[in-house]
């Protein structure tokens, strides 16, 4: 049925509502970062600056070695993104293509993975890393990714089970092999869902302070929200800078989701019927 022309001017009013609502905050959040400190804690609060002042993102990304936390950040996401996306996408094709003995209880192992909290295995991991000689290195924020993740592989393999076994079958008549069928049959067809991984992968990894916290004691091998928390410290009471170097954070991640946000709806949708 469609809708009246009432009820969609209502819809879109409403949707238009909540986007401002939702964007508000990252509004302020650059706004205040153009202001200068007078004008952030003016009263009543000032919604624009009376003059945009760039040079305050230049002057808080210098004041630390922000250039080197970017890099820290940018090794650990690019490399685990790849390790995740290759790894899930794997174990996934085996779960969800092929059948052999244990084949659903091992499964539901690998999900039962899922209700442990990492504040269980944190004490552990801490433990066996150390003895690795990997702590103060970016080891154990990178390794562990390329062994896959339980929810990634959960939601690559429901995509899989969706699709018909004709695509195997007229594979191996060519003449493919089976990694083969994999790569060229399957993993363009995965398109979507893989992307979907990606920028899940790319959001927490991006934004995970714990890890790093736990793992890494030298300066030099902070990444960017361990950086920012440090940057906190120094400039507590001053507000614009923190906005400025917060505002350049977030940059990556939104580039990330709104780019991929069609492929997000498609693969997360493809799970689902999965």
């Amino acid at each position: 049925m469609k809708m009246g022309r009432a009820a969609k001017t209502l819809t879109y009013a409403l949707l238009a509502l909540f986007a401002v609502y939702f964007l508000a905050p990252f509004f302020v959040m650059a706004s205040t970062a153009l202001m200068t400190e007078k004008e952030a804690y003016s009263y009543p609060p000032r919604i624009l600056p009376s003059a945009l002042r760039f040079e305050n993102f230049a002057a808080a990304w210098r004041s630390q070695p922000f250039g080197r936390y970017l890099m820290n950040s940018l090794i650990v996401t690019v490399t685990t993104t790849i390790g995740q996306v290759a790894s899930c996408a794997l174990v996934a094709y085996g779960f969800a293509r092929y059948s052999f003995k244990g084949r659903n209880a091992l499964f539901m192992v690998l999900l039962g993975t899922m209700m442990i909290p990492w504040d269980v295995t944190m004490i552990p991991l801490y433990m066996e890393f150390k003895l690795l000689g990997w702590i103060n290195t970016l080891k154990p924020l990178i390794v562990p990714a390329f062994f896959g993740s339980a929810y990634y592989v959960f939601l690559l393999r429901q995509f899989l089970l969706g699709i018909p076994k004709d695509f195997e079958d007229a594979a191996r008549i060519d003449g493919a092999n089976e990694f083969e069928t994999f790569a060229r049959i399957f993993v363009p067809m995965m398109k979507a869902p893989l992307i979907l991984v990606g920028v899940l992968n790319v959001m927490a990894v991006w934004n995970d302070y714990l890890g790093p916290l736990i793992f890494l004691n030298s300066r030099i091998k902070y990444t960017l929200p361990l950086g920012l928390a440090a940057f906190k410290g120094a400039h507590e009471m001053q507000v614009v800078p923190i906005m400025a170097i917060t505002t350049l954070m977030i940059i990556i991640p939104v580039a990330a989701f709104a780019y991929a946000q069609r492929y997000i709806v498609e693969g997360m949708s493809g799970a689902l019927k999965g």
